[in-house]
């Protein structure tokens, strides 16, 4: 019961996601249980849980409480910050990316018909959704793109298994992002020319 208690408050008090093995480190070495006796505590908590507006939900980089969706709403009025907004390019960019994995930038643009700038790669870089795994052993060697644990944990998920198909993206509605449905990103460009496509990925596998 003692494991219990302190598992749920270190759960509690948790900024992040918290793996099996994380939350027994945090226990003094001497004294942290098995692994076993932590999942069992985690099970017995996420029952307890299971009925409350509050619940323990496992993600991709391990546990962490929160709101059950139907109350997200109501939480979301405490903070005066809003939720960041997207564009639809870095939405269809990062959509790919998950899908396609791993995939270079060029590729990318092949799917998607317009060049991809560099500031939605960068913002993704940043957020750490996508990361460099590698790159591909064609000329230039471009860098090869994959999503992240920071990606299915930001939203709602423990695995890519857990994206909804295809098909039932291809009606999202963009309307929310800060730009309307069919307006590109300022740098985008569509690829008409492909002699200069040729050259925009030249360049970029220069500077890769």
């Amino acid at each position: 019961m003692q494991t219990k208690h302190i598992v749920e408050a270190i759960l509690f008090a948790a900024d992040r996601p918290m793996s099996v093995r994380q939350i027994q480190q945090v226990f003094p070495e001497l004294e942290q249980p098995a692994l076993h006796e932590i999942q069992a505590a985690i099970d017995a908590i996420s029952t307890d849980y299971l009925h409350r507006p509050v619940g323990l939900k496992l993600l991709a980089s391990g546990y962490r409480f929160q709101v059950r969706e139907g109350l997200a709403y109501w939480v979301s009025r405490l903070f005066a910050e809003k939720p960041g907004r997207y564009s639809r390019a870095l939405l269809e960019t990062i959509a790919i990316i998950a899908y396609r994995q791993p995939v270079t930038r060029g590729e990318i643009e092949d799917i998607r018909g317009v060049a991809v700038s560099s500031g939605i790669i960068q913002t993704l870089l940043e957020r750490e959704w996508v990361r460099v795994i590698g790159h591909k052993d064609v000329p230039g060697r471009p860098a090869l793109y994959s999503t992240t644990r920071q990606f299915l944990d930001y939203f709602n998920l423990s695995s890519l298994s857990e994206l909804p198909a295809m098909e039932e993206l291809v009606n999202i509605d963009f309307s929310h992002t800060h730009q309307p449905p069919l307006q590109q990103e300022k740098s985008e460009r569509p690829q008409t020319d492909q002699s200069e496509a040729d050259t925009l990925k030249a360049a970029e596998s220069k500077t890769e």
